[in-house]
């Protein structure tokens, strides 16, 4: 009966059966080109950079660049929860911009959205002192996304088998300039 089943299924199925048996099918994340997540990453980061408080006076909108996207995705794919070290003008890691700022969120797939990644970063304004443009804990996420003349985003996420030491991670990369 097995050999039938084999004869019948071909050997690709059967793969496919086995990766299913053994639970390591990668969950399904959206790329770099689906609409949905662009305008999602976009949205987004508008809404956090309309809301700072007092308004900016100089704060430009944000749209969605290709290129970034491109870079976050290549970073994103090496799995590490560290900002890429090419991300500086003697690298060129954006044909028009010389540094590009990032940010990183990383946690388990199933708790990815775009939305919830974003307002971690911008929860990070309590830490911040518009007057005196210092942080008293961590909050460069936050000012990356509201500093007043980045004007372009390009996000990617990935899936990652373990990422800052989570299992099954999604691995979500924004970049940003002019920074």
């Amino acid at each position: 009966m097995r050999l039938w089943l084999l004869a019948v299924l071909g050997l690709g199925a059967l793969a496919g059966v086995c990766r299913a048996q053994r639970g390591r099918a990668r969950p399904v994340l959206p790329i770099i080109t689906n609409k949905t997540f662009i305008d999602a990453c976009v949205r987004e980061h508008n809404k956090h950079r309309s809301a700072v408080r007092p308004a900016a006076a100089n704060m430009l909108y944000m749209t969605w660049d290709a290129a970034l996207a491109r870079t976050a995705r290549a970073w994103a794919k090496k799995c590490l929860f560290k900002h890429s070290p090419y991300l500086t003008e003697k690298y060129m890691s954006h044909p028009y911009y010389g540094h590009v700022g990032e940010n990183i969120w990383t946690g388990h797939y199933g708790l990815f959205g775009v939305t919830e990644a974003i307002k971690l970063w911008t929860d990070e304004v309590q830490h911040y002192n518009l007057q005196t443009n210092k942080c008293t804990k961590t909050c460069g996420h936050y000012t990356q996304v509201v500093w007043d003349n980045s004007h372009k985003v390009g996000c990617a996420v990935v899936f990652c088998r373990i990422a800052a030491g989570i299992r099954d991670a999604a691995h979500f990369v924004c970049n940003y300039v002019p920074r």
